[in-house]
């Protein structure tokens, strides 16, 4: 706990607007991503075709539209920021995982990894001062 106090206060000190807009970007972006999902459940299907055979499968193809879904509003809005992407980065490891184990998809790699270290930043970083989180713990 003494440590999520020590980052919050450093990230707190050092928080800048764009790193703000970075966050609610990358939320907007996974949850149009789960729109997608949503929409084309087909294509989720496909991309889950390497590890249709792994003992709870299915089970991924229903966790991964509601992560993005709530985890995208969350990250966006900054509440709950820290948890939220803890519940994202199984889903982008799996989509770098995905594109070596089945069909190599360059543009979706360099996206699943560049969304997974901006999820790597922020969980460290947290919410920053322009965030919901920032607003309830001042209104104490």
């Amino acid at each position: 706990m003494g440590t999520i106090k020590s980052l919050n206060k450093w990230a707190n000190a050092h928080t800048y607007l764009p790193l703000d807009i970075i966050r609610v970007a990358l939320g907007v972006f996974l949850f149009i991503k789960g729109i997608h999902f949503l929409n084309d459940m087909q294509s989720l299907i496909n991309l889950f075709e390497p590890i249709e055979n792994i003992p709870g499968g299915m089970i991924w193809l229903h966790y991964v539209m509601p992560a993005h879904f709530i985890g995208g509003i969350l990250i966006a809005f900054g509440l709950l920021t820290r948890w939220a992407i803890i519940a994202q980065i199984p889903i982008l490891i799996g989509a770098v995982l995905i594109n070596f184990l089945g069909e190599m998809n360059t543009s979706n790699l360099l996206l699943a990894i560049a969304t997974l270290l901006i999820c790597v930043f922020f969980l460290f970083y947290g919410s920053g001062k322009h965030s919901a989180d920032y607003y309830f713990k001042m209104q104490q």
